[in-house]
């Protein structure tokens, strides 16, 4: 099981870039842990200065705007 973190405020794109991941897992029939971390010292603690933020598995994979559905897939491929 993959462990994934959208990191962010709870702002649109973060809720957008959360459902993406969710839908992308549910496609492609890979169960995954799906955590929404929106405490700003944590947030900084990963180096992400520009939300939304995806962390996998505890390494930061993407920052700063919705991630495109193929790099999703990929994630949760992989």
């Amino acid at each position: 099981m993959k462990n994934i973190k959208v990191l962010g405020s709870g702002c649109r794109n973060c809720e957008v870039t959360a459902n993406v991941i969710a839908q992308a897992a549910k496609e492609a029939g890979v169960e995954i842990q799906l955590e929404k971390i929106t405490d700003m010292a944590e947030i900084l603690g990963y180096g992400v200065m520009s939300t939304p933020g995806v962390v996998l598995d505890g390494k930061v994979v993407h920052a700063g705007g919705i991630p495109g559905p193929d790099q999703v897939r990929t994630w949760v491929r992989d």
